[in-house]
């Protein structure tokens, strides 16, 4: 199928950005980086009268818009894809002084996301703080010779955002006992016991669990009973 070379028709102007060399038929300039073909004769900016405009690149949608808007003259810009067999929008042409107005508004859009962005950062940190203290009383509630510090740790570890731990699971997030226990026997695992080095070593993960479980559940029944933990103050 034999592919056209002619840009499309569209409403509003047109401009071409050339695959081979072209000279404007009117000056003789060349050769054109843009130009623009009026009755399939390539016109340089200045002939076709758009050479005051400044080129946009496509890429910031935001942008282009206001620009255009702003714009009392505006043009496409399109090249030829020999791949693809077809034109491309590549940016737009337009004044000027309406890509600066255009740049000024997204920059003070910029400026309003950024300060949204911070606060959101200073809320999400508050929740945070919030829901892993509530963790800890809990953890504390479940077992309380567990020392004070011993239940920050777990619960900091336990439900930090976007880890994928238990304490941001769903039942974390209600502090459902379960999840709790989860959390504690899972530092009591890795902290109090050889597990990581067993591990090291190349023992299988249900073997080692296997070999330290007893001192997991000493020391869990050891907090449970309100003992094995420094007194806290």
């Amino acid at each position: 199928m034999t592919t056209t070379t002619t840009p499309p028709t569209r409403t509003g102007l047109l401009v071409v950005q050339p695959v081979k060399r072209r000279h404007c038929a009117e000056c003789r300039g060349g050769p054109l980086s843009l130009l623009v073909l009026e009755e399939g004769t390539p016109r340089c900016l200045d002939c076709a009268d758009l050479g005051h405009l400044v080129f946009l690149p496509r890429g910031d949608t935001a942008l282009t818009r206001r620009s255009r808007e702003g714009s009392t003259l505006s043009a496409v810009v399109v090249r030829f894809n020999r791949r693809r067999g077809r034109y491309e929008r590549q940016g737009v042409l337009v004044e000027e002084a309406a890509l600066a107005r255009a740049e000024e508004r997204c920059l003070a859009d910029a400026e309003a996301r950024r300060r949204r962005r911070a606060r959101d950062a200073r809320r999400r940190a508050a929740e945070d703080l919030r829901f892993t203290d509530a963790f800890a009383k809990e953890i504390r509630r479940l077992f309380p010779g567990c020392p004070d510090d011993r239940a920050c740790a777990i619960a900091g570890h336990a439900s930090v955002r976007g880890s994928g731990r238990v304490g941001r699971s769903a039942a974390g997030r209600a502090l459902s006992e379960g999840a709790v226990t989860s959390a504690v026997r899972a530092a009591v695992r890795h902290t109090d016991t050889p597990y990581d080095q067993l591990l090291m070593s190349g023992v299988p993960r249900h073997e080692a669990r296997r070999r330290i479980a007893p001192t997991v559940e000493t020391t869990l029944a050891g907090w449970r009973a309100g003992t094995g933990g420094a007194p806290r103050a």
